[in-house]
Parts: C-alpha cells; structure tokens; sequence
C-alpha cells in the first residue's frame, strides 16, 4: 500500500513539474524575471527530486546481502535525505541569491503578460500533483492531523511530495504577486522580493524534511498502536508477559521486531521453540510487516507466584534481569 501510493504520488509530480519547468524556464527567456528564473529552477530541482525518489524505491527492493542483512529498505530513506539536501542548496539558495541580486539591480520585465499566463497554467498543473499526493495519503493519514501525518509517516515519498507541492503552489503565488507588482509599479524590486521570498520557503521546507528524514534514517519505532497489537498478539499460548519489547522500522514496509518474553519454568526446549513459533505467526498476522522477529525466552523474575500476567506491561529492558 505504501510503496504504490507512494510511487503513484512521485510520477504524478515528475510529470506536472517537467512540464511546468519547459514552460516557466521559456517565460523567463522572453520576460527576463528573476521570479520565473527562481520557479524554473525550483521545478527542475522538484523533478531531479522526484527521479531521486523513484531510484531509492527501486534500490530499496534488492535482496539482503551478508553484507546488508536486513536488506536495503532505508535506501527510501536515504534518497528522501538527499531531496530535502537538495531542496534546500540547489532550489532555496539559488532562489535566495537570485532575490537579493534583482532587489540590489532590479529591472523592468520584458512581456510581463506570459509571465502571468504560465504561473497560471503552472499553478492549475502543480494543483494536479498536489490533488493526487493529498488523495494517495489519505488512507495512511487516517484520522490524524495533516501535521502528525508529515511528522508521523514511516513513508518518505508521500511528505515529501506533499511538502514540495505545497511550497510549489505557494511559491508560484509569491511569483504572481511579484511579477505583478512589478507591472503595475514598475519597479523591478518587487520581482526581486517575490524571488526572495520563494528562497525562504524553499529553505524552511527543506530544513522540515531534513529534520523528518533524519529520523528515519536514525531508526523509528512502530507506532504506539501497532506496538501494543504486537504485545498483545504475543502474551498467551505460553508466553505469560512480554518483559520488554523494541520495534524499528527497516523500511516502510519492514519492522523489526525484538522482545525477551517470559515463559513458564516448566517447559522444555521442544515446547519453547513450538511457542516461540506459534508467537511469531500471531505477530505477523496482526503486523504484517514484521518481517524479522527475534524472541528471546526467559523467566520472569519480576513477577511475583501466583501474580496475574498484563499483556500491556512492557518495561524498559534496563528493568529486566
């Protein structure tokens, strides 16, 4: 589910923004604005981004190595760092260094005209990729915010879209204003305050997705629900308590899945490996993702004879001895 929203979101918004820089970049040929110099590039940083997101899904699909045991599933990850890095050098700075030259030497605008037309034709088709990214999150977002979706998601493909679309369309709005101001006035500064202003957008979301993709990279825990369906999926059929339990995420769609779990003083080697087997189905029938699942045996020293097990109790494994 995540790897095909994902991919479809992506080649949505490679398509709107190769063809919205062909036409902007043309726009700034015949009107010379800084304001679609600085759009033209921000499109053309979006669809190298873009093509960067479609190779790290592809990388992540290769098979575990002796030397990658746990597979390649960050690579998602690793691309969504490398397009916040280059959202923020390539699009925010440029856009930025752009803004204070025109504001320092502004000019007039040559046709301003077709600079108008295209940032409309832009805005309807970034519209478009932003639609579809907002549609193909909807089913992951579920009930929470559009926020926690952006700080929460596990898939890096989908905040990053949305996040790129958001500042497209606000971005192409400051260009219509500085465009426009500068036709109504005449003076070129306004083009320049516009390009500056899309320089700081593209760097505050840049340093957003920096921070998001960061945290992935680093190694997310499953999130407090799927980790409380895990302890419950183990606690019975042997396995008395889960004495503490460690979730993270090797890729959207992997998690891995380590616990020390307590079992009965009683059973023999033969009868730990079948509970420890039949754990593990019941773990990746209400989780499928959990692709690696270690289950450690012990004895429950912290629980007193006699004491009824809480299938919800999962402590720190500094506290388990």
């Amino acid at each position: 589910m995540s790897t095909s929203g994902g991919s479809k979101a992506v080649v949505a918004a490679l398509s709107a923004n190769l063809g919205i820089a062909v036409i902007k970049f043309i726009a700034f040929l015949l009107t010379r604005s800084s304001s679609m110099l600085a759009e033209s590039v921000h499109s053309l940083v979006d669809s190298g981004n873009q093509g960067l997101l479609l190779l790290g899904a592809k990388r992540a699909k290769q098979t575990a190595t002796p030397e990658h045991p746990f597979g390649y599933g960050r690579n998602r990850y690793v691309y969504g760092f490398l397009v916040a890095l280059c959202l923020f050098s390539v699009g925010g700075l440029f856009a930025l260094y752009e803004g204070v030259e025109k504001i320092r030497h502004p000019h007039h605008l040559d046709s301003p005209l077709i600079a108008v037309t295209v940032l409309l034709i832009a805005i309807v088709l970034e519209g478009f990729s932003f639609r579809t990214a907002i549609a193909e999150s909807r089913e992951l977002k579920g009930d929470a915010s559009w926020v926690e979706f952006i700080r929460r998601a596990k898939v890096p493909e989908l905040p990053v879209v949305l996040l790129e679309d958001f500042a497209a369309l606000i971005g192409l709005v400051l260009a219509l204003a500085g465009v426009g101001l500068t036709s109504l006035t005449g003076d070129g500064v306004w083009d320049g305050i516009g390009t500056t202003c899309i320089g700081v957008l593209l760097i505050a979301v840049a340093v957003v997705l920096v921070i998001e993709t960061k945290s992935l990279l680093l190694g997310e825990a499953a999130s407090p629900v799927a980790n409380q369906r895990i302890v419950d999926a183990l606690v019975g059929e042997g396995i008395l308590r889960v004495i503490h339990l460690r979730t993270m995420h090797l890729g959207p769609d992997e998690l891995l899945v380590a616990a020390k779990v307590s079992i009965g003083e009683q059973a023999r080697l033969r009868e730990i490996a079948g509970i420890i087997d039949a754990a593990e189905a019941r773990v990746r029938a209400v989780e499928p993702i959990a692709r690696v699942i270690y289950l450690e045996p012990d004895l429950d020293r912290g629980l007193a004879a006699g004491e009824p097990a809480a299938a919800g109790d999962v402590a720190h494994p500094s506290e388990a001895r």
